[in-house]
């Protein structure tokens, strides 16, 4: 047994590190993302905004987030996953305070474009961080990454108790209380950087370029992924707010952003049982169930039913993929494996917020868009069943 050493800290000291960093997913995902769900029906309502064009402020954060996951890498070989994560947070949280300053659409949108490119490379850092972390404790990694990925509930849950008392004075006072929180997360993490191995092994020499094809399918699995969880994440409180349960938004986005938080309990023992990408296809399974529930009948039951589900799974498949790229490829590919997963995951985001608004305006409402996003998600299942139940190492 090797000791246990500063730069490999026990279990113990390797969760705080991964609830540290989680704090980049807090910023990134639940401040950036996540929250212009509670802000989206109040800045409608302001300023006359389509389905659509609310839709194009997600689709250009994807949009954003999609250039920030094509220049990661050589971001990261230049400057090393310390800086950037650390540089990345700092440019998402300055784009959320400067929502606060316009109600403009190009300046919005730009901004959610901006604040998309920090949260990718947020998350790229991060996650090969939190993949270099596990080393130490290999056994322990579904659990580990699980915390690192479930930092974005710690967003929805700062969001579900900061938002609803500014928005009955407006949403730019909402946009600034995100912004400075986002900023208040920057020193919060940086001792996890301090501590965290922040260097991937070197590729031996002459070696080929590691070739992707063995995670095919579930690259395929991730894109339909994309598309149907952010239809959901966007316009499900609009939905709410349009079926008259305005009175539940609340305490739905609040036990959706706690069942984030717990992710990691219920699916890591799932996800290191079972071989291939099966962990994959429950859980897309688990978030089609979540995201049809609404659909059926808007009663409390259904629709906490529905956060529950849908919060407790929808990270979970964030974290299979950082998870399934560390056992499927050799280190020094990680990163490379982790932006591919994060380039095509931003492709489906650009994809479903457009598409789920198209459909609510021409057909007069969210449900067939939401529907329809739940479709996805069980395209997605099959495909992820499609990886097979071969041995990953």
């Amino acid at each position: 047994m090797r000791p246990v050493t500063r730069a490999e800290p026990g279990l113990r000291g390797a969760l705080l590190d991964m609830l540290r960093l989680s704090l980049g997913g807090a910023v990134a995902l639940g401040f950036a993302r996540f929250a212009y769900a509670l802000l989206l029906p109040t800045m409608r309502d302001d300023l006359g905004w389509s389905f659509t064009l609310s839709g194009a402020m997600n689709a250009a954060n994807a949009l954003g987030y999609l250039l920030g996951a094509l220049i990661a890498a050589p971001l990261i070989r230049r400057a090393g996953l310390g800086r950037v994560f650390a540089g990345a947070m700092l440019l998402t949280a300055l784009t959320l305070l400067a929502c606060a300053v316009t109600g403009l659409s190009v300046p919005l949108l730009t901004l959610r474009f901006l604040s998309g490119v920090g949260g990718a490379l947020v998350f790229v850092s991060g996650g090969g961080l939190a993949a270099l972390a596990t080393r130490a404790h290999p056994e322990r990694s579904p659990l580990l990454l699980g915390v690192f990925y479930g930092g974005a509930g710690i967003g929805m849950l700062l969001s579900a108790a900061l938002l609803p008392p500014l928005l009955a004075h407006g949403w730019r006072g909402a946009w600034l209380a995100l912004g400075l929180a986002a900023l208040a997360c920057i020193p919060l993490s940086a001792p996890a950087l301090r501590r965290l191995p922040t260097q991937a092994a070197s590729a031996p020499a002459r070696t080929p370029a590691v070739s992707l094809r063995p995670l095919a399918w579930t690259l395929a699995a991730y894109t339909c992924f994309g598309i149907g969880y952010i239809a959901y994440m966007t316009f499900i409180v609009a939905f709410l707010k349009g079926a008259g349960a305005q009175a539940w938004i609340t305490p739905f986005w609040a036990l959706l952003g706690l069942s984030v938080v717990l992710h990691p309990f219920v699916w890591a023992p799932v996800t290191a049982r079972l071989r291939g990408a099966r962990a994959m296809t429950a859980q897309m399974l688990t978030l089609a169930a979540g995201a049809a529930l609404p659909l059926l009948g808007i009663t409390p039951p259904a629709l906490l039913l529905s956060g529950a589900l849908f919060g407790g799974s929808f990270l979970a498949v964030v974290a299979f993929t950082t998870l399934i790229t560390r056992r499927t490829l050799p280190e020094h590919a990680w990163a490379r494996g982790i932006a591919a997963f994060t380039v095509l995951f931003a492709a489906g985001q650009v994809a479903g917020p457009l598409l789920t608004g198209l459909l609510a305006d021409r057909a007069g409402g969210l449900r067939l868009g939401l529907g329809v996003s739940a479709v996805v998600l069980l395209l997605g299942a099959a495909l992820a069943w499609g990886q097979g139940r071969g041995r990953t190492t």
